[in-house]
């Protein structure tokens, strides 16, 4: 049995856990505002928070889902602490932290929306900080980690060596208790292997596949998608689009005027990308490419790059088949676009689709980060809609 599983966070490093344990999540954002959230304990405010995550991601959905929905915060002193937000809290905190003992509480709620059930649980491990200097923790605020994680460290980042040590379950420091959502998983009837089946990349079946754009916002959001790509894209020449899926977003930037051929790995995707545009996709890998040397004006990638393990091998043979000037744009992880769009250094420990990974690696093959956009995802039941950020790097 195929299983849609969602990641309701935003976390990169729940994001990587999950991947490193052999599962691809699908991530959906679910807007909760967690500054206005109040509990009777710090552990009940974490499972109050994954809770509310979760369901508000449900609340999106017109598809069956397993969902999973995480939030942690730091016990010091029966007071829970998130995420500090500003340098100046950051640093007041890991002054008040170092060289003691507080607890990372992990709330976890996991909906199953075909067994109608929904499972609240919470994992708490004891961590033990070093003794910062002053010197320290000003060099590490200045990184910019702290201020956008719970408790204001990492254990998993630059954050590491701070941590003396931990009592129970390092990966729930992280973001999430990998043995405990296997646990959850079997209540409901999910074995851990079968997500490792789901979740791979690139193999989708044809029920997938049939399925597949009215699960992920239909033509609304493709229409979105490619009016974005297209304010960013070079008029008249040719584009090409790596992981062309069902052909959704590309027929949409034909209808816009552009010339647009597709590739893909998933034949169940290429037969219905086939009907859409017709003599202009084939399949293949996108590290890969069937293409000579400098043949595109531009290269569009939507949704793929937070896939793969290595996005290095793409954009190297993204730059090797761009013209001069011509351009790659492609969607990036939205906490990053957001540092971008305000002006702020970007974390160097991201995911592939990160936009400070991207624009390092870019920059070693002669693609240089000049434009971005966003575009609108289907309006949920609060009334709010996601937002899907794109860059656009330039062939020098």
């Amino acid at each position: 049995m195929t299983v849609r599983f969602v990641l309701a966070s935003a976390s990169p490093a729940r994001l990587k856990t999950l991947r490193g344990a052999g599962i691809e999540p699908e991530v959906i954002v679910s807007g909760v505002d967690e500054d206005h959230i109040t509990a009777e304990s710090p552990g009940e405010l974490a499972r109050l928070l994954a809770t509310l995550k979760a369901r508000a991601v449900m609340a999106t959905l017109t598809d069956h889902a397993t969902i999973l929905g995480c939030d942690s915060v730091l016990e010091l002193d029966g007071v829970a602490y998130g995420k500090p937000g500003s340098p100046d809290v950051a640093r007041e905190r890991l002054r008040m932290m170092r060289g003691r003992t507080g607890v990372l509480h992990t709330g976890h709620c996991l909906i199953d929306t075909s067994a109608k059930q929904e499972l609240r649980e919470l994992a708490s491990t004891t961590v033990h900080f070093a003794d910062l200097t002053d010197e320290e923790i000003d060099a590490y605020v200045a990184t910019g980690e702290p201020l956008v994680v719970a408790g204001s460290f990492t254990v998993d980042g630059l954050g590491g060596p701070f941590v003396t040590g931990v009592d129970g379950d390092y990966h729930n420091v992280v973001g999430l208790s990998l043995p405990l959502l296997r646990r959850m998983l079997i209540e409901i009837g999910i074995s851990w292997p079968q997500l490792w089946k789901s979740q791979m990349p690139y193999r989708y079946d044809e029920t997938v596949a049939s399925t597949y754009d009215e699960t992920r916002g239909g033509p609304a959001r493709a229409e979105a998608a490619a009016r974005a790509v297209d304010s960013l894209l070079p008029k008249g020449g040719r584009v090409l689009e790596l992981a062309v899926g069902t052909g959704i977003v590309g027929a949409e930037l034909v209808a816009l005027g552009n010339l647009v051929h597709g590739v893909d790995l998933s034949e169940p995707m290429l037969r219905h990308a086939r009907i859409r545009l017709p003599g202009h996709v084939a399949a293949a890998d996108a590290a890969h490419l069937p293409v000579g040397d400098r043949r595109c004006d531009a290269v569009v990638a939507v949704w793929l790059l937070h896939l793969l393990d290595n996005s290095e091998p793409v954009i190297a043979e993204v730059a090797r088949v761009l013209r001069t000037d011509g351009v790659f744009i492609t969607t990036t992880e939205k906490t990053d676009a957001s540092r971008y769009a305000d002006g702020r250094g970007p974390n160097e420990l991201r995911t592939q689709d990160a936009l400070s990974h991207l624009a390092a690696v870019a920059a070693r093959y002669g693609l240089v980060l000049d434009g971005a956009t966003a575009f609108p995802g289907p309006r949920r039941n609060t009334g709010q809609a996601p937002t899907y950020p794109l860059v656009r790097f330039r062939r020098t």
